[in-house]
């Protein structure tokens, strides 16, 4: 779809498409992000193989996920920056109008004073393609927003990468001090029904956002090619 942009099969209905896909897409954006932050803020198990894979699976999440915000902002700003060139082919088209003549202007100001409805024709067309042109500013301003707040993202996601890290030094360490201490066995099974609702939980998340990021990639595929 970006790529009918400016070309023949361009329109409205075409731009109104486009804009509600990326917004729906950026939205997605959002909540997977959301999701990563709640699957990082449940507390971690002290079994330290059972973390070592959780935090296989979070790594090829989190990769999975920042592939595919490149794609999304690549995509982004392509569409950006065809809209803008538009913008200022049509701002050229209806304010400069370099290629006539100072007669050929003057034949046209007396053509339109013989005629009032002509006038108020061109006037209501003006005001038309004025309306419209302020409608794809915004749009792109819009958009230009929505590359920051994935900027954003970008910048929250290697935070929670570097963070978790940290993390997961203090999780052995501490694996490696109660080692040496037994607890008993009311609070062993008390501990064992936790950790087995936190294990519940992130399957949940792992799979939710699992299927937000296909989502995201087939909307990106359908965004750019269709």
């Amino acid at each position: 779809m970006v790529n009918q942009i400016g070309t023949h099969q361009d329109s409205p209905e075409l731009r109104k498409q486009l804009h509600s896909i990326q917004h729906y897409t950026q939205q997605l954006v959002k909540d997977t992000n959301g999701y990563i932050k709640d699957l990082n803020a449940i507390s971690p198990s002290l079994s330290q193989s059972e973390q070592r894979q959780r935090k296989m699976q979070r790594e090829r999440l989190q990769d999975e996920f920042a592939a595919t915000l490149n794609m999304f902002q690549a995509a982004q700003r392509s569409t950006a920056q065809k809209e803008k060139e538009q913008v200022n082919k049509a701002k050229a088209q209806a304010y400069g109008e370099p290629f006539l003549s100072g007669y050929k202007k003057d034949e046209q100001l007396i053509e339109l004073q013989d005629s009032n409805a002509s006038k108020q024709q061109v006037q209501l067309q003006e005001e038309s393609e004025l309306r419209a042109l302020q409608e794809q500013e915004q749009s792109i301003r819009q958009l230009e927003s929505d590359i920051n707040d994935v900027n954003q993202i970008f910048k929250e996601l290697g935070a929670l990468v570097h963070e978790q890290g940290e993390v997961i030094d203090s999780i052995e360490a501490s694996v490696e001090r109660t080692d040496d201490y037994v607890q008993q066995g009311a609070q062993q099974l008390r501990e064992a029904t936790t950790y087995k609702n936190k294990i519940r939980r992130k399957k949940l998340i792992f799979a939710i956002i699992g299927a937000i990021i296909l989502t995201i990639i087939v909307l990106i595929i359908i965004w750019k090619t269709s």
